[in-house]
C-alpha cells in the first residue's frame, strides 16, 4: 500500500498555515465542512487523521484543491482491473483506498473501495450530495442522523449526504467497503476548484470587513 501525500509539510500543519493566510478561525472552518472544532483542532495538532471526504471538506473551506494535500491516482480509462489498482491512504490513516471511477467531462459519480480495519471509526460528517455503502466483506455499523444500521456483507445503505453520518467497523476483522457518492472526493472537477477559490475569496473578506 502507498501512503500519499501532497507535499513536505505534515498535513495538519499545511491545513493549519492556509486556514491563518485566510483569517479564518476553527470554528468557521468546522462550520463549513460539516465536521465539530474539536475534529478541526485535532487534525491540525497531527491528533487525528482526516478520511478522505473530510479532507475534501476542509479543503473546499480553505478554497484549496484536495490535491494539493493528497496525490491521489488518476483513472482516465473506464475499466480497473484488480490486481492494476494500487492501495493508497492519507499518512497516518488507518483507512485504505482503491479508486474505480474514471474521471471524463460531466462525472457525477465517484467510486472508490475503503478498507477498513478492525476498530476504526470515522468522524461524524454532513456535506452535500449524496452517497451509498455496500459491503464488500466483513460487517460496519453506520449512524444516519442518530439511526444506527449494521451492514453485513451483501447490504448496502443509500442516505443523502446532508444528514449527519459517521460509521465504524464494530467487528473484530477488516471490513471492505464499495463507497459510491457524488461528491468529488478526487478533485476531478475544475469547475468545482473555482467555485471552492470564490467562496474562500469571499469568506476572507467577510473575515477583513468584521474585523
Amino acid at each position: 500500500m502507498v501512503e500519499l501525500s501532497g507535499g513536505l509539510l505534515p498535513l495538519g500543519r499545511k491545513l493549519r498555515q492556509r486556514r491563518l493566510e485566510l483569517g479564518l478561525t476553527l470554528k468557521q472552518v468546522a462550520q463549513g465542512a460539516g465536521l465539530s472544532v474539536g475534529f478541526i483542532s485535532q487534525i491540525e495538532r497531527g491528533i487525528a487523521t482526516p478520511s478522505l471526504s473530510s479532507l475534501v471538506s476542509v479543503a473546499r473551506v480553505l478554497g484549496s484543491d484536495i490535491g494539493e494535500f493528497l496525490s491521489q491516482p488518476k483513472v482516465e480509462v473506464p475499466i480497473t482491473r484488480r490486481n492494476e489498482r494500487p492501495k493508497y491512504s492519507i499518512h497516518g490513516n488507518p483507512l485504505s483506498y482503491e479508486r474505480l471511477s474514471a474521471s471524463f467531462p460531466g462525472t457525477v459519480l465517484r467510486s472508490v473501495i475503503i478498507h477498513e480495519p478492525p476498530g476504526h471509526r470515522s468522524e461524524p460528517i454532513s456535506h452535500e450530495g449524496e452517497e451509498l455503502f455496500y459491503v464488500l466483506d466483513g460487517a460496519i455499523t453506520v449512524e444516519v442522523d442518530g439511526e444506527r444500521t449494521v451492514l453485513e456483507a451483501g447490504d448496502s445503505l443509500h442516505f443523502p449526504s446532508t444528514k449527519i453520518h459517521s460509521s465504524w467497523n464494530h467487528s473484530t476483522r477488516p471490513a471492505t467497503i464499495l463507497w459510491v457518492g457524488t461528491m468529488d472526493v478526487f478533485g476531478d472537477d475544475p469547475g468545482e476548484e473555482q467555485r471552492v477559490e470564490s467562496g474562500a475569496r469571499h469568506r476572507s473578506d467577510n473575515n477583513m470587513s468584521n474585523g
